[in-house]
């Protein structure tokens, strides 16, 4: 069993793909500091990749005082077991006292594995982090099929580790900081295995998902593919962006990483429409911060209908078109 006052400070896996650093490690790094000043102790973002200490330094502004860089041309690209291992030699030596990473796909594949040659606990999807009366970390996750929320505590292990959802946290104002990069010694990096030789982006929608000011999300309640393009068609009227719940995705109507809720992301658009969709809380904890929103259902017993500013009852696949022909006439489209 870990000793846990051996352990100090608040770290965060900044993630990077292709050598840009992912938006969910800043907003992490804005929790991590608020907690490490509750605290007294330091905030840290942990990079491994192939990039040079100039490339990192913004992680200081957002609220590091130490980036440690891991960095390798072998290390470019994820490779989960070299990953592992790097970071499980690094916790061994620094004893961080939490460890966070986002909750996306390469988060949701190494903080597992992490976790695990740690011997420590891992929650997964967490919508908010907070420290309790005994200075721990409180980790809450929507629990129960999503009826409550649940807070899970790591009260004898170290670190205590936390997957977080994309959008959960609020982006932090950088700030002029002073900070450090401390390179990490990485040793013998072997070539991946197999081979990765092209790299190629996935296409993007013209208006992200994440940061949209409006948001259209639809559910199973669309009915169809073809009546999806209802959403796209609405969206690109009031230049939004898409969103889905998981039933929709499975239905393959939308792609996997446009999902808002507990294991999708979190949005916080002035306008969110949703169509179709029960609100179940596993979606609303997603949406909770919007300024305003808008329910399309037939359902008038739906739950969506709890936290909405304004409901429609009535067949999404009907109420759509009508909204789309009159928001036309109105911006004289």
């Amino acid at each position: 069993m870990a000793n846990v006052s051996d352990y100090s400070g608040f770290w965060v896996f900044a993630e990077q793909i292709n050598g840009k650093i992912a938006d969910v490690g800043r907003e992490l790094l804005g929790k991590a500091r608020e907690l490490a000043d509750s605290k007294g102790v330091e905030a840290a973002a942990v990079v491994v990749g192939d990039l040079t200490e100039d490339e990192v330094k913004e992680l200081i502004s957002y609220g590091a005082d130490k980036v440690y860089l891991l960095s390798h041309p072998n290390l470019k690209l994820y490779s989960s077991l070299t990953y592992t291992r790097l970071l499980e030699d690094l916790v061994n030596k620094e004893k961080p006292e939490a460890f966070l990473f986002g909750a996306g796909p390469l988060g949701a594949d190494l903080a597992p594995r992490v976790a695990a040659r740690l011997n420590t606990g891992l929650s997964a999807h967490c919508v908010d982090l907070k420290l309790n009366e005994e200075g721990g970390l409180d980790q809450v996750v929507p629990g129960f099929g999503g009826s409550l929320m649940a807070t899970i505590v790591c009260p004898n292990h170290r670190p205590q580790m936390a997957t977080v959802m994309p959008g959960a946290m609020k982006m932090p104002e950088p700030k002029e900081r002073e900070g450090e990069v401390v390179r990490v010694d990485v040793g013998e990096v072997p070539s991946p295995s197999p081979e990765i030789v092209e790299f190629k982006p996935k296409e993007r929608s013209a208006v992200a998902l994440d940061g949209a000011d409006v948001v259209i999300a639809g559910g199973w309640g669309i009915g169809s593919e073809e009546n999806w393009k209802l959403l796209e068609e609405l969206a690109e009227v009031l230049g939004g962006a898409v969103g889905a719940t998981r039933p929709a995705i499975d239905e393959g109507w939308a792609p996997e990483d446009v999902m808002i809720g507990q294991s999708g992301k979190t949005v916080h658009p002035k306008l969110y429409i949703g169509a179709g969709i029960s609100g179940v809380m596993h979606h609303v904890v997603g949406i909770q911060d919007s300024e305003v929103i808008v329910a399309i259902n037939k359902d008038p017993k739906a739950q969506i209908f709890e936290v909405c500013d304004f409901g429609i009852v009535g067949d999404a696949t009907k109420v759509l078109p009508v909204l789309i022909s009159k928001l036309k006439e109105k911006l004289g489209e």
